[in-house]
């Protein structure tokens, strides 16, 4: 569900900057006050994992269409909204910056659209709603359930919301919005599903860790070393080499732009602020496209072959695709680590 800058006008892409930007600022500055330095190394591996779940796009059976894991919930539910937000914000800053993955002009609308949602309205207001410190397991799947599914319909009809207010497009609103919310209810249910197990695991395994994000408590006591590990080998091995099974079928908005235009994408304007910005992540995407570019290291014939024919075969094994994985895992690590280095020596400041 990136959004490619073709679809936004400067002035909703400079006002969701905007917005997103502010988000940004209050909930580094809530996370801040939370002191809670262990949640650090937590959002590092967790938005790792995310990055790499987003790799792999998932078949939608009977559509032609696919998805992917949008991973707010996920990360809401174990670390908190305010943390949440900012590992998704990351993942997505990255994701545009070095990957090509969503236009520049559109990030601001891609964080909204994807963030914001999960992390300030489906967590608090359902998903906190519905779970108690004593909730049942199958109580917090209803809940992760029902939350996920409600996230996933308000972030693609934002998308028709901006793309309406943009209008630079010719996407009809009753056809965009009629195609948009069944998909990604369908989207829904399969991330739905994942995040419901993926919590039922970190409940079973570290109960606290749930507990922790809810009542806003410290980490310090609370021994998740054995967690990180694991997660870390899970994101490798996702990243690594289960992104080579992504689905080859365009997204849920690329399909939906294609049933109503013939395209699955817009053809962008040559003059102006969206060209330039094209320009300038041309020329940051140091792994467009999660590949390779024209010219990088050297490939077998057997390599460039099965790159060539991504969407034709399947698995799509490139050698390409796996250093995408670890290195864009890597940069989430990374800058997580940043955002705590920074945080550290704020707090060291005003002692």
């Amino acid at each position: 569900m990136h959004m490619a800058d073709a679809l936004i006008s400067p002035t909703v892409g400079l006002t969701f900057c905007a917005i997103s930007g502010g988000t940004i600022i209050y909930s580094a500055k809530k996370l801040k006050e939370e002191a809670n330095e262990k949640i650090i190394p937590l959002m590092g591996v967790l938005g790792a994992f995310v990055f790499a779940a987003q790799m792999i796009n998932f078949t939608i059976p009977g559509t032609g269409s696919s998805g992917h894991l949008g991973g707010g919930m996920i990360l809401a539910i174990l670390l908190g909204p305010y943390a949440g937000f900012l590992t998704l914000a990351s993942v997505l800053i990255i994701q545009a910056l070095f990957f090509g993955d969503g236009g520049l002009l559109a990030l601001g609308c891609n964080i909204f659209n994807m963030a914001f949602w999960t992390c300030f309205v489906a967590y608090p207001l359902i998903y906190r709603k519905i779970v108690k410190q004593d909730s049942q397991p199958t109580m917090i799947t209803f809940a992760a359930l029902v939350s996920v599914l409600a996230a996933m319909q308000l972030g693609p009809f934002s998308v028709v919301i901006q793309t309406l207010l943009s209008g630079i497009s010719d996407l009809p609103f009753k056809s965009f919005v009629l195609l948009m919310q069944p998909i990604h209810l369908a989207i829904g249910l399969v991330e739905a599903v994942v995040t419901a197990a993926f919590i039922a695991f970190v409940r079973k395994a570290r109960p606290e860790i749930l507990q922790a994000a809810a009542t806003s408590r410290l980490l310090a006591q609370i021994p998740i070393r054995k967690v990180l590990i694991g997660l870390g080998v899970v994101t490798l091995l996702t990243g690594g080499i289960l992104s080579w099974f992504a689905s080859s079928h365009p997204d849920g908005l690329e399909w939906s732009i294609e049933r109503i235009t013939g395209k699955s994408e817009i053809s962008e304007p040559v003059k102006g602020i969206i060209p330039l910005l094209g320009a300038i992540q041309e020329k940051s995407a140091i792994l467009p496209d999660y590949g390779f570019k024209p010219g990088g290291p050297p490939q077998t014939d057997e390599m460039q072959a099965d790159q060539s024919e991504r969407g034709e075969a399947w698995p799509a094994i490139a050698s390409g695709t796996t250093v995408a994985g670890v290195v864009g895992s890597v940069m989430t690590l990374a800058l997580a680590f940043l955002i705590g280095f920074v945080f550290k020596r704020r707090r060291s400041k005003v002692r």
